[in-house]
């Protein structure tokens, strides 16, 4: 295990700012609204030849009145969620603000961190140079702890505080982590849904302690945290987002980088868990992140959550109602689940588990082959303009998802209906039920300077004009085209005429 040091110090005084400076990345989201940290966030630190895990924490408050913007149950939470830290950390970094100077709450902070008995040392933050060093620290002498002045903004003796952490951890005296001890990554479930569905509450039932803060109010969960956790010898890691509104009723701009990082999320993990409200039912909003996700290509578990609020008599009428509106995606398997009374959560990791392993899945060009041959003689592609497509070969591409390229003399002759059939028929041959499938075209090379000409291209996208086959775009491209061809050749010609007459005016004249 790596050396665990946490940041801990009273709300805004820039703990998540100088995380993301130690992590060389934007990890955690900074804003000058006190209490936007609430959860902790862990992130591993490199700094030289030392690794160790750094955690960022919420703002301590161990009094009430302290922070008017938080209620007093998310300053309760927040405080849990900072002792859990201080409980786990092999050191701790204490923070303060060197503006604001020492305050009643920076002194109830640090002693409750000299309670905990654990290697400590202080960050004055907010010092934006040498000539304000002196006065800005004098007065946090009195606290007894080891010091440094240092500003997460402007980065003013910020390498010298990455040395003095380095020793720190150092001094620790905790061994490192040999190759045997490293454990995979192992699978990384995203949680996505509008907010208040249940995201961070289905979280905490899988892994079986409240390891994330759960409230009534909608938008408690404000950054991205990574929660990872060992389960019958595996590893997994889940990521509770932010919940996604409609973006015209989003005005705050913390919640618009919430939501960002939130999409972005779940295009990097292995699976989404898109969670529904079953109270609410599939609402408009739902229906765009499930367009976001059937786009993306991203594999992808809907949970109807919340089971519990409705009579167990009308739960399977309930699920058949949802798989009537989720149809456009019939691949994408279904779960309701209660993350109150644990109905349904067991079913989520091994259902995770055999999506990845069917993302994975790869098949030799010989039986892709012979699966097209199986296909085309059970339906064969329409005629499209006269013009039948025709299928050469099919090969599976090095994809996350399984891909499939299929070559064929003119991609634009294929309808989007044979192209469904295409995938519906190689998911029955290859036993691929709940992935997303990929399919593309390719056109034969012989065709390239004639759909070049046309404005299309060969990789299986359509130019300018060709959005629908016979259409009166098409059309319209063609005749600008044929005319423009015309055009060309009568001043092509015009020219050669002007210089036939002046050569024949030069031997008039001699």
């Amino acid at each position: 295990m790596l050396p665990i040091v946490a940041l801990v110090g009273r709300p805004n005084v820039g703990k998540s700012t100088l995380f993301n400076r130690f992590l060389r990345k934007s990890r955690a989201i900074t804003h000058d609204m006190p209490g936007v940290t609430r959860d902790r966030i862990y992130g591993e630190c490199v700094m030289g030849d030392v690794r160790f895990d750094l955690v960022d924490t919420g703002g301590m408050v161990l009094e009430s009145e302290a922070t008017p913007e938080l209620s007093k149950d998310f300053e309760d939470e927040i405080f849990e969620q900072a002792r859990e830290a201080i409980e786990e950390a092999d050191g701790i970094i204490f923070v303060v603000d060197g503006k604001e100077g020492l305050t009643p709450l920076d002194r109830q902070a640090a002693e409750y961190v000299r309670k905990s008995g654990k290697p400590v040392f202080m960050l004055i933050n907010k010092v934006d140079g040498s000539e304000f060093a002196p006065q800005m620290t004098a007065e946090f002498h009195e606290m007894g702890i080891e010091q440094m002045p240092v500003s997460a903004a402007h980065g003013y003796n910020l390498h010298e505080v990455r040395d003095y952490v380095r020793r720190f951890v150092l001094d620790l005296g905790i061994p490192e982590e040999t190759e045997e001890d490293r454990v995979e990554a192992g699978l990384k479930l995203t949680m996505l849904g509008r907010p208040n569905a249940g995201k961070s509450s289905i979280i905490n039932a899988v892994i079986g302690r409240d390891r994330l803060i759960v409230s009534d109010v909608a938008g408690t969960t404000r950054d991205s945290i990574d929660v990872t956790f060992e389960k019958k010898g595996k590893r997994y890691t889940f990521v509770d987002t932010a919940g996604v509104r409609k973006r015209a009723n989003i005005q705050d701009h913390l919640e618009k980088i919430s939501v960002i990082r939130a999409l972005k999320n779940s295009k990097r993990s292995d699976v989404t868990v898109l969670t529904i409200d079953i109270t609410l039912g599939v609402g408009r909003q739902d229906k765009r992140l499930i367009e976001f996700l059937a786009k993306e290509k991203t594999p992808f578990i809907v949970v109807v959550n919340k089971c519990d609020l409705i009579p167990k008599s009308e739960t399977n009428k309930a699920l058949e109602a949802f798989r009537r509106e989720l149809r456009v995606i019939p691949h994408v398997p279904v779960v309701m689940t209660s993350a109150q009374k644990g109905v349904g959560i067991g079913k989520l990791l091994p259902l995770a588990e055999t999506l990845r392993r069917e993302c994975e899945i790869r098949i030799g060009t010989g039986a892709l082959n012979r699966a097209l041959a199986a296909v085309l003689e059970k339906l064969q592609p329409p005629v499209v303009k006269r013009r039948r497509p025709k299928f050469y070969y099919v090969t599976q591409a090095d994809e996350p998802i399984p891909t499939f390229v299929f070559f064929c003399n003119d991609h634009t002759l294929v309808k989007q209906s044979y192209v469904r059939y295409l995938e519906n028929q190689f998911r029955k041959l290859l036993g691929i039920s709940a992935a997303p499938v990929n399919i593309v075209f390719r056109s034969s090379h012989d065709n390239k300077e004639w759909e070049k000409a046309r404005g299309i291209s060969s990789i299986g996208k359509r130019g300018p004009g060709r959005e629908r086959i016979g259409g009166a775009k098409t059309r319209r491209h063609e005749t600008k085209y044929k005319a423009l061809k015309r055009r060309r050749r009568k001043e092509a010609e015009s020219e050669a005429g002007k210089g036939k007459a002046k050569k024949g005016n030069k031997g008039d004249r001699h």
